[in-house]
């Protein structure tokens, strides 16, 4: 067991968050499925544990691997800016149970309209509440515009998924099965932007590279929200175009044809094993810390920043949200 080593920092990224790679691994630890069942003293004890690391309050005997640990709990539960506990569903490491279950069957039950509209809706009101979870919580959002949210994405969704599912009725069966992505993709393009306005109206705080902030800016809200509808559609697209072709081929077998109340269960087992892969790759696309040129920002924000430091602030930083 390690000792805790002289200067360590707990909040600094045990992998370069610079590069792809040491973000997948970043994202494969705090989105670990297992951290669900922790239960919510353990959570609280990685909280308490890891705010007084933060304060130099290490309690003696601890090591680093208990420390370490102490922060994967807290990552996958608790909010990077406001540090509250996060709702269960909405928590990254739900993603996993959570969209298996709701893919799978939007997957297995999509020839009949009233099976589209309740798995669609069951699918947005999940999104919503990890969209919420997840935002940026220094830009408060009232619960009028959650609702406006909720429902123009959930009528974006239903709309594609019931339009195409009339308009594939005489096409090949395959293109069908692809009909709830493209609700999926759409409902996320309206989605993640309609649960957080407040940021695109209002902006968001930006800081320089030592934490220090800076002002509020919108043009950085456009472009963390633009990373993260992108994110969230790569999340859902392997496991929801892949699928459907390797069911398309499993259907034809003799065997499958007697085991068809097994098919659900089947699809939910499948696309658990895409999104145990595709949610921390698709998290890992862009850095969480973002960045932004000095030269895009608004030109009042940039004129008041240039007055203050000079050329000593070349670029910007936020937090995306997930």
């Amino acid at each position: 067991m390690a000792t805790v080593s002289l200067g360590f920092n707990i909040d600094s990224p045990r992998w370069d968050q610079s590069t792809f790679v040491g973000r997948l691994k970043h994202f494969f630890n705090i989105t670990d499925p297992r951290t669900v069942l922790v239960p919510e003293e353990e959570l609280d004890w990685a909280k308490a544990l890891v705010e007084g690391c933060r304060a130099g309050l290490v309690p003696p005997g601890s090591s680093q691997e208990q420390l370490l640990y102490a922060k994967k709990l807290y990552d996958s539960a608790f909010h990077p800016d406001s540090g509250e506990k996060m709702n269960l569903i909405g928590r990254m490491s739900f993603q996993v149970p959570g969209g298996m279950a709701i893919t799978g069957c939007m997957l297995q039950f999509y020839r009949t309209v009233p099976a589209v509209v309740f798995w669609q809706w069951v699918n947005q009101s999940f999104n919503a509440f990890v969209n919420y979870t997840n935002r940026n919580a220094a830009s408060p959002i009232s619960l009028r515009q959650i609702g406006v949210a909720y429902v123009t994405a959930t009528g974006a969704a239903l709309a594609t998924a019931v339009g195409l599912n009339l308009y594939t009725k005489r096409a090949p069966p395959l293109l069908a099965r692809w009909v709830p992505f493209a609700a999926v993709a759409a409902a996320n393009c309206v989605n993640i932007p309609m649960m957080r306005q407040q940021e695109i109206i209002n902006g968001i705080t930006v800081t320089d590279e030592n934490n220090n902030e800076l002002g509020r800016s919108r043009r950085a809200a456009v472009k963390g929200i633009s990373q993260v509808v992108l994110s969230r559609i790569t999340m859902a697209a392997p496991g929801m175009i892949i699928l459907p072709i390797i069911m398309e081929r499993l259907e034809k077998f003799t065997f499958m044809q007697r085991i068809r109340v097994l098919h659900g269960p089947l699809q939910v087992l499948l696309c658990g094993g895409f999104l145990l892969f595709m949610v921390p790759a698709a998290c890992a696309l862009f850095p969480q810390r973002c960045s932004l040129a000095l030269a895009d920002l608004e030109p009042e924000l940039r004129d008041s920043i240039v007055a203050k430091h000079g050329d000593k602030v070349p670029y910007v930083y936020f937090n995306k949200g997930l």
